[in-house]
């Protein structure tokens, strides 16, 4: 079989899997209503400041398992909802951002330096469209070059990379992501090494569970969802709700500017953006086909790189920081590329590196079926391979998401703004029991709840002392990876203590994990003076 039969046996599977129901005598596939489903919902969410993208993946990723069950076609119907959430709340950030000054998800920071003063200018509409084409742009262009570069590069670690090399692979995508993600390299290590030590209780070859202390509770180790959720979901709703706490009194009643003027957006408006999207899709994208960097930084220097070259290009304009369109656009192309991207390593190697796409590795863990990683993308000519049909269904369902998000995605953006209304106080206990919930429902033992709220507090006290939990959760996915990795590395060089050294290539990636570490800690402690 070739690409194209892949290709298309992947659309199929989209378009021709279990039906939901029946249009005009024409079925509509699961999967199609589960990616509508999860987009509007990302909208939705994202447009909700104190929530975001992975805490409602985490929500609905064991209400999803438990609806669809474990069989291979459900597969592409929770997957296509996660990514049609993870999509909605890329864009859905940027409507508080313009309407209220209030980030929806923290790479719209940058939105609200040009989408707010736009919004006091009486342009709230147009706004919010700038910011629609701007980021339906970015995560189109960032799509294409995943389905581009995510086989290419799986074809390449398969071919030259040994279980040594994978090992080393493995070290290295840790230490990175523990040196960029966060203020403190330290912090960053530290909260590495708790997931490693999270993971490894009660887990191993041995015939006995180890650092268990004797208990029975503990010898089964930690679910993976307790761990995920109870850090990254519960650590944020009890640090939101100590914020309230102290911000009760601080609340102002929001008013909403007059708008005026001309709301439409022209194509000389749209000419005018061009480069900006354009320079803004190519930063973002290579920023997120690394791992661990995420949508932040992408939104940060797209602004940059846009606020550097409008003052040149056009100093009499409105500048970035007053209420700039190009501005806008700069930074919603920047961090709406990072999604698709974020997908490479993620396919390609089985490294998340971001908080999204580890719901996406839970969803291919949990179903199963799926294993992302190099082995995804082999061609095989006498039988199928079921995984790789499944990848070019993914593609797809990425590409559908992105129809709506060009079609109805702005319809619902400018709606989704009532969202912000919404109490905090109110939502946010919501959110616990909802998470509390859906952990119960995978789960089903009392312990498991126990363990969430654990791990929940653990994620509190980290936010508390400015520690990042996503390398907590990242080496936690990773760690079981690493062990089994080195185990079978061990075993293949004849039980040699220096198997990570012996190869160049296995070398080389030892040294550079050392390396950024050391870099970044050179930065840090240059940083201040």
């Amino acid at each position: 079989m070739g690409v194209g039969d892949y290709i298309w046996m992947g659309i199929l599977a989209v378009f021709q899997g279990p039906e939901a129901f029946s249009l005009f005598g024409i079925a509509v596939s699961i999967t199609i209503v589960m990616v509508l489903a999860g987009f509007l919902l990302g909208i939705m969410v994202g447009a909700t400041p104190g929530l975001a993208g992975p805490m409602a993946m985490a929500i609905a990723l064991p209400i999803l398992i438990s609806a669809f069950g474990f069989s291979p076609d459900a597969l592409l119907p929770v997957m296509g909802f996660l990514i049609g959430v993870m999509k909605g709340a890329t864009v859905g950030g940027a409507v508080p951002a313009i309407l209220f000054n209030t980030p929806g998800t923290p790479d719209a920071y940058m939105t609200t330096l040009d989408g707010h003063p736009m919004t006091r200018a009486g342009q709230a509409k147009k706004a919010l469209k700038l910011a629609h084409v701007s980021s339906a742009s970015g995560d189109t262009f960032s799509d294409i070059v995943l389905i581009l570069c995510a086989p290419f590069l799986a074809v390449l670690v398969e071919r030259y990379l040994d279980l040594p090399e994978k090992a080393a692979l493995l070290i290295l995508s840790l230490g990175f992501i523990a040196s960029v993600i966060g203020n403190s390299v330290g912090k960053g290590l530290i909260s590495m090494g708790l997931g490693l030590l999270a993971v490894y209780i009660g887990t191993g070859e041995d015939f006995y569970p180890r650092l268990s202390l004797g208990t029975q509770t503990l010898a089964q180790g930690f679910p993976v969802a307790t761990a995920v959720l109870g850090v990254l979901i519960l650590g944020e709703v009890f640090k939101s709700l100590e914020d309230l706490w102290y911000d009760a009194r601080a609340n102002k009643p929001v008013t909403e500017p007059a708008q005026s003027g001309d709301q439409r957006l022209h194509w000389a408006d749209i000419r005018r953006i061009a480069p900006y999207i354009a320079r803004s899709a190519v930063i973002g994208t290579a920023i997120g086909a690394l791992p661990g960097i995420g949508s932040t930084l992408a939104a940060t220097l797209g602004y940059a790189s846009g606020a550097r070259r409008h003052a040149k290009r056009r100093p009499d304009a409105v500048q970035f920081g007053k209420g700039a369109p190009e501005g806008i656009a700069a930074t919603e192309a920047a961090n709406s590329s990072v999604s698709g991207a974020n997908l490479i390593p993620v396919l390609s190697l089985g490294i998340p590196g971001n908080a999204a796409a580890v719901f996406l590795i839970l969803a291919t863990e949990s179903i199963g079926g799926f294993n992302p990683g190099p082995g995804v993308f082999r061609f095989t000519t006498e039988s199928v391979n079921p995984e790789l049909v499944a990848a070019f269904g993914l593609f797809t369902t990425m590409m559908l998401a992105n129809a709506f998000n060009w079609t109805i995605g702005g319809v619902f953006m400018r709606v989704a703004g009532v969202m912000v209304r919404a109490p905090k106080h109110i939502l946010l206990p919501i959110v616990l029991m909802l998470t509390l919930t859906a952990i119960y429902v995978q789960e089903a033992r009392m312990s498991a709840i126990w363990f969430a709220i654990g791990f929940g507090i653990l994620g509190y006290l980290m936010r508390r002392v400015g520690m990042s939990p996503l390398p907590f959760v990242i080496a936690f996915i990773l760690g079981g990876k690493l062990e089994d990795t080195a185990r079978q590395a061990f075993a293949a060089t004849g039980s040699d203590p220096w198997f990570l050294f012996t190869s160049p290539v296995a070398a080389l990636f030892m040294a550079l994990a050392v390396g950024f570490v050391a870099l970044s800690l050179r930065r840090h402690r240059k940083g201040p003076q």
